[in-house]
């Protein structure tokens, strides 16, 4: 069950932990406590890792295997954490057909991660996403808000320079 996607080893802080602990209190016992849980604890962490998933589950009483396959069911959840900028490339149909399988490629191998994974030091993320609605500007990725449109594989690079030295 352990994540073995992300190379950032988890970081949670006591604060956090006290946090969530108390989220747990207050919502042990309560019929359909594990969701409200699982979307409070990604509120205070980020994501959810093996280790947050291990409070949970403690926290409200229930087999870890309850937690990891509620986490792990929900799209919304992530087992993995998200970096400074969360590059995203649209995969939808009009974006697909217009090259994005190469974008994201490029994109994946210029970051040295796969997607559903975070670079080590924390600043780059990826995931493919099925259709933002900018389909005129077909293929489309976006980091983090920011949306960039009408791309080729040779447009990655000079996309991520911008983003090299900014913290």
């Amino acid at each position: 069950m352990p994540n073995k996607k992300t190379s950032v080893p988890f970081s949670g802080t006591p604060e956090q932990e006290r946090q969530l602990r108390e989220v747990l209190f207050s919502l042990k016992g309560q019929k359909g406590a594990l969701m409200p849980a699982l979307q409070q604890a990604q509120a205070i962490y980020g994501y959810l890792p093996i280790e947050v998933q291990k409070i949970v589950a403690d926290g409200l009483g229930i087999h870890l295997e309850e937690v990891y396959g509620v986490a792990t069911f929900y799209s919304q959840f992530s087992l993995n954490p998200k970096g400074k900028y969360q590059v995203s490339v649209c995969l939808g149909t009009a974006c697909y057909v217009k090259g994005a399988g190469d974008i994201f490629e490029k994109m994946s191998q210029k970051l040295g991660i796969q997607g559903g994974e975070c670079t080590p030091d924390g600043k780059f993320s990826l995931e493919a996403c099925r259709c933002i609605g900018a389909c005129g500007l077909a293929p489309v990725l976006t980091i983090n808000e920011e949306v960039y449109g009408r791309l080729s594989p040779d447009d990655v690079e000079t996309i991520l320079k911008k983003y090299e030295n900014v913290d």
